[in-house]
C-alpha cells in the first residue's frame, strides 16, 4: 500500500526557524522540497543561506572523539547550546596547547628527516660528518652525478691532480659523493664540476646554528669519540616520536575524562548543524521590516493532521497544506506501507521503479505470485526446507531482503513438495497429494496428449494476465488516462482477451461456442476499437485533429500494431509453460541425481545424494528465481505498471536525529 500524502508550506519568523525545527518537525518525517522551485508564483523570495557555524566545531569534536572508544557509553542525552559553550571554553583551550605542542613537535621532526634523507646518501663516508664540515683550508662539495655521465667524471677526476672526489651511495640513477679542493682553486674546479653534470647537495645549511648548538650540548659519539652527525639525527627523531606518542597519550587522556561532556555536545550540535542543512531548502521573504522563512515539503496524510493539530495554538507560525493531486506542485513521493510479512518483497519494486502516487501497489500480489510460482517450479519438501531454513537463518543474522524471500520462497516449495510427493528428489517416500509432474498426462481435443502441468501453467498465465489488465483499468482511472477504455491492455483488451480464454476454455471442455453474433460483439469489436485507438481517444478529448500523420500511415501503423498485439497475447501467454517445464525438469533432474547415486539399486551413494541436492538447490535454485523475476517484469508489470514514483526521503531525517539524541 501507499501511504496517503499531504503537501505543506511552513512560514514563520527568520528567528524562529530552529524553534519550529526542534519544536514540531522533529517529531515526523518530512520529505522537503526546494522553497524557490515549488513557489514560482510567488514574488520576492530568496534563499535561505547562511554558514553553518557550528560544522567546524562538530568536526573537531568527532576528531577528537575518534582517539577513544565510545561504544561502551550509554546513549546519553543532548545537552543545552550552553552547555556546550560551556565545556568549549574549558575545554578547547587545554586541547589546544597540547595540540600545539604536538605540532611543534612534528614540524621539528619533518625537518629532521629532511636532514635525514639528504644525509643518506653520504653514510659511507670514512670521516665523521663534523669533521668534514670543519674543514677550513680545504673546500668541500657534497653531490650527486647522473648514472650516464659519470663516466666521463669519473675520467676526468683520475686525471685531475687538484681534485679528489671520494664516492658514497649508489643508485640505479645516480652515484652520490663529495670532491675536495684547495680553496685558492675551489672556483675554478667547481666550474668544471658543473660542466660534468654534478649537481650539488647543500648539506651545512641544513645544520643550522640551533642543531650544532644542541650537538655541542647533547653529543652524540662514534667509536673514536667524534661527533656522529648521523647517530645525533637518528637520535632526535627517535626521542621526538617519543614526545609525540606521550603528547597523544595526553590528548586521549583529556579528551577520555571529558568522553561524556563531549559526547553530550556533540549531539547537540549534530541537530544545529542539520538544521542550518535546511536551509538549504528554505526560503526567506520580507514583509514590512520582518524577514520570513518558507519551509515546502510532504508529509504522510496522517503525520499532517497530528501536525496541524499541535502546531494550531502556535500564533508564530502560519501552515497550509494540500492534497497530492494538487497540479501546482510536483508529483507526491511515495512511501510504501506494507505489513512486516510483506515488506521484504519491496525489494523488487525499488529494482523496478517505486509505484506513483495514484498507481496500485503491487508488493503484495508480488510476493503472493512470487512465492507461488517458485514453490510450483521447484517443488520439494527437503529442498525447501533447506531454501527456508537458511533463507530466515540468514535474515535474522544479516537482515538481508532476498534472504526472507528465499525463505518464503521454500515455504511453498516445501508446500508443492507434499502436493508433489517429492523429497531431496524421492518419490516414492511420501505419497503425492496431487499429482507427479512428469508422469501426469491430460488429453485435449485438437492438441492431443500433454502434459497436466503444462496445461495448469498456461491456465494460470491466462488468469494472471486478466488480473494485470484489470490492474491496469485501475491504474488508467486513477490516472484519469484515456487508454482505460481503448489500449489493449484496457477495457477492450479485456474483453477480447477474456472472450479469447472463454471460447477456448468452452472448446476444449466440449462445450457448444457462443452463437456467431456474440463472437462478433466479443472479439471482433473489441479488435476494431483497439485498432481505432488513437481517433477514437482524440474524439474523447475533443480534439480537432483525429489522426496524425496522415490515414495511409495510419492504416499501415494500425495493422502492424495489431499483429504486434496480437502475437503478444499468445507469446505473453505462452510464457508461462515454463512454470510447467520448470516442475517438470526439476523432477527430471532429481532422476538424473538418483540414477548417479545408484538408488534405483537400493543402495544408494549418499554423497552422491548430498552433493547433487546442494548443486540443485544452488544453480536450479538460482535460476528459478531469475525465471520467476522474468515473469513478474516481462508479463506482468509491462501490462499494467509504470513505476515512475520517486521516493519519499526525509530530509537528513530529522525524527530519526532527534529520536537518537534523546
Amino acid at each position: 500500500m501507499i501511504e496517503k500524502m499531504k503537501f505543506l508550506s511552513i512560514t514563520g519568523p527568520r528567528e524562529d526557524f530552529d524553534r519550529v525545527l526542534d519544536q514540531y518537525l522533529s517529531k515526523y518525517d518530512f520529505h522537503l522540497e526546494n522553497a524557490l522551485s515549488e513557489l514560482k508564483n510567488v514574488s520576492d523570495l530568496r534563499p535561505f543561506v547562511e554558514v553553518n557555524p557550528f560544522k567546524d566545531t562538530l568536526n573537531s569534536i568527532n576528531l577528537y572523539l575518534n582517539l577513544i572508544d565510545t561504544s561502551t557509553v550509554e546513549d546519553p542525552d543532548p545537552c543545552s547550546m550552553n552547555g556546550v559553550d560551556a565545556l568549549l571554553h574549558l575545554l578547547l583551550p587545554q586541547i589546544h596547547e597540547v595540540e600545539e605542542k604536538r605540532t611543534q613537535l612534528t614540524d621539528r621532526r619533518e625537518s629532521l628527516l629532511k636532514i635525514q634523507r639528504q644525509l643518506l646518501p653520504f653514510r659511507a663516508l670514512e670521516h665523521t660528518m663534523a669533521n668534514i664540515l670543519d674543514f677550513q683550508f680545504v673546500s668541500k662539495h657534497f653531490g650527486k652525478v647522473a648514472a650516464q655521465y659519470y663516466s666521463n667524471f669519473e675520467k676526468y677526476v683520475d686525471e685531475d691532480e687538484n681534485t679528489l672526489f671520494y664516492k658514497c651511495e649508489s643508485t640505479p640513477d645516480y652515484i652520490y659523493g663529495v670532491y675536495f679542493v684547495p680553496s685558492t682553486m675551489a672556483a675554478h674546479v667547481e666550474a668544471v664540476y658543473s660542466s660534468l653534470h654534478f649537481e650539488p647537495v647543500d648539506l651545512s645549511s641544513l645544520f643550522t646554528e640551533e642543531i650544532r648548538q644542541d650537538m655541542k650540548e647533547h653529543p652524540v659519539l662514534d667509536a673514536e669519540n667524534h661527533p656522529d652527525y648521523f647517530a645525533y639525527i637518528d637520535s632526535q627523531i627517535s626521542k621526538i616520536d617519543q614526545e609525540i606518542n606521550r603528547t597523544n597519550q595526553q590528548l586521549t587522556n583529556l579528551v577520555n575524562l571529558n568522553k561524556l561532556p563531549l559526547l553530550r555536545a556533540k549531539k547537540r550540535l549534530d541537530i544545529m548543524s542539520s538544521h542550518f542543512e535546511v536551509r538549504k531548502m528554505a526560503a526567506i521573504t520580507k514583509e514590512d521590516q520582518s524577514v520570513y522563512f518558507i519551509l515546502c515539503g510532504w508529509m504522510t496524510a496522517a503525520d499532517a493532521k497530528r501536525f496541524m493539530k499541535e502546531s494550531d495554538s502556535d500564533k508564530r507560525i502560519f501552515v497550509v497544506y494540500e492534497d497530492e493531486e494538487v497540479d501546482d506542485f510536483n508529483q507526491a513521493p511515495t512511501k510504501l506501507k506494507n505489513p512486516k510479512i510483506f515488506k521484504p518483497f519491496e525489494m523488487f519494486i525499488r529494482m523496478y521503479g517505486l509505484p506513483a502516487t495514484n498507481e496500485l501497489d503491487p508488493t503484495i500480489f508480488v510476493a503472493l505470485t512470487y512465492t507461488f510460482i517458485f514453490g510450483c517450479m521447484f517443488g520439494d519438501v527437503g529442498q525447501g526446507l533447506v531454501l527456508m531454513i537458511g533463507g530466515f537463518a540468514v535474515y535474522k543474522w544479516r537482515h538481508m531482503d532476498l534472504a526472507a524471500i528465499i525463505g518464503f520462497a521454500g515455504i511453498f516449495s516445501t508446500i508443492f513438495g507434499f502436493l508433489f510427493g517429492s523429497i531431496f528428489g524421492f518419490e516414492d517416500v511420501i505419497p503425492a497429494l496431487w499429482l507427479h509432474p512428469v508422469e501426469q498426462m491430460s488429453d485435449l481435443p485438437f492438441v492431443g496428449r500433454l502434459n497436466t502441468v503444462f496445461i495448469i501453467a498456461i491456465a494460470f498465465g491466462m488468469g494472471i494476465i486478466l488480473l494485470t489488465m484489470i490492474f491496469n483499468i485501475v491504474n488508467s482511472v486513477h490516472a484519469k488516462s484515456k487508454d482505460v477504455l481503448f489500449d489493449h491492455n484496457g477495457i477492450a483488451g479485456l474483453i477480447f482477451y477474456g472472450a479469447a480464454i472463454a471460447v477456448i476454455v468452452l472448446f476444449m471442455t466440449g462445450n457448444k461456442l457462443p452463437a456467431g453474433i456474440v463472437l462478433l460483439v466479443m472479439f471482433i469489436l473489441p479488435l476494431i476499437l483497439m485498432a481505432l485507438r488513437e481517433p477514437l481517444t482524440s474524439l474523447v478529448e475533443k480534439k480537432a485533429k483525429l489522426i496524425e500523420g496522415g490515414k495511409g500511415m495510419f492504416v499501415v501503423q494500425t495493422f502492424f500494431e495489431m499483429f504486434e498485439v496480437l502475437l503478444s497475447y499468445f507469446s505473453n501467454t505462452l510464457s508461462f509453460v515454463r512454470i510447467g517445464a520448470f516442475a517438470v525438469s526439476h523432477a527430471a533432474i532429481m532422476e538424473v541425481v538418483l540414477m548417479l547415486a545408484g538408488a534405483e539399486n537400493g543402495a544408494p551413494n549418499w554423497i552422491v545424494i548430498v552433493i547433487g541436492n546442494l548443486v540443485v538447490i544452488g544453480l536450479e535454485g538460482l535460476i528459478v528465481g531469475i525465471q520467476v523475476l522474468r515473469l513478474e517484469y516481462y508479463e506482468m508489470f509491462s501490462r499494467f505498471y509504470r513505476g515512475t514514483g520517486r521516493e519519499f526521503k526525509p530530509f537528513l531525517n530529522l525524527k530519526q536525529l532527534h529520536e537518537n539524541k534523546k
